[in-house]
């Protein structure tokens, strides 16, 4: 992994992402989406894993059951996975957090992918990007950003404002399993609810949302990055 300009600083937040290589499928399946979700919780510990066997034949739930972890390196603030990219919120704990982090979560799902579908090569577009939040206006919009991007699945041009069943979205988002937009919009606590430092992020987010609220910050933020991860997407 080459070496960033600028280091990331404990206790800054910052909006990390990636896609696939060549703008290809990473996620495949749903058991894709949860074998990442697996290595968010699992590889966020200072503890060393052996990520190519430990999951084998297990689900989300299991790994949770059984992995230990005495210490994470980066708050999970917010996360959603695409058919063909990802984005999480991250926040670390010590210096070198966010990389050591991401370097294992990516490893461990190249390996993962590579092995299942039995190819070769890089599988993401070179080092994960990341964007360091600089105000509370600013993570607000980036939390909108990461729940609103399944909205394309449904609503084609809501980042252009333009939505057509206000009612529907927000049924949608609430309900979509990869993303930690459930976790935020609902008192039902989900097994996923455990990748996330929900209190964290409440202490900075304005909350509630209405759906039209939510969509105008991530539209904003998305125009103000020139969109430059989504791509074409795919429901499940």
């Amino acid at each position: 992994m080459a070496e960033r300009a600028s280091p990331f600083a404990p206790n800054e937040w910052y909006h990390c992402f990636n896609r696939g290589v060549e703008k290809r499928t990473i996620f495949e399946n749903p058991k894709d989406h949860e074998r990442f979700l697996m290595l968010l919780y699992a590889c966020n510990s200072h503890d060393s894993i052996h990520v190519s066997n430990i999951y084998q034949g297990k689900t989300l739930v299991d790994v949770m059951a059984t992995v230990e972890r005495k210490e994470t390196l980066v708050d999970i603030g917010a996360y959603c996975l695409m058919s063909n990219h990802y984005h999480l919120l991250l926040r670390e704990h010590d210096p070198g957090g966010i990389t050591s982090f991401m370097r294992r979560v990516g490893t461990g799902y190249a390996m993962y992918f590579n092995i299942k579908y039995e190819r070769s090569g890089s599988l993401f577009q070179g080092a994960f990007k990341s964007k360091r939040i600089v105000s509370d206006q600013n993570f607000n919009r980036v939390v909108s950003y990461i729940h609103a991007n399944p909205a394309e699945l449904i609503e084609s041009a809501w980042k252009k404002g333009v939505v057509r069943n206000e009612r529907r979205l927000r049924s949608f988002l609430s309900k979509y399993r990869y993303s930690s937009f459930p976790d935020y919009c609902s008192d039902e606590i989900r097994p996923e609810s455990s990748l996330i430092n929900k209190d964290a992020v409440l202490e900075i987010l304005e909350t509630p949302q209405s759906v039209s609220q939510l969509i105008e910050e991530a539209k904003i933020y998305a125009h103000s990055e020139d969109d430059k991860v989504s791509t074409k997407v795919r429901p499940w």
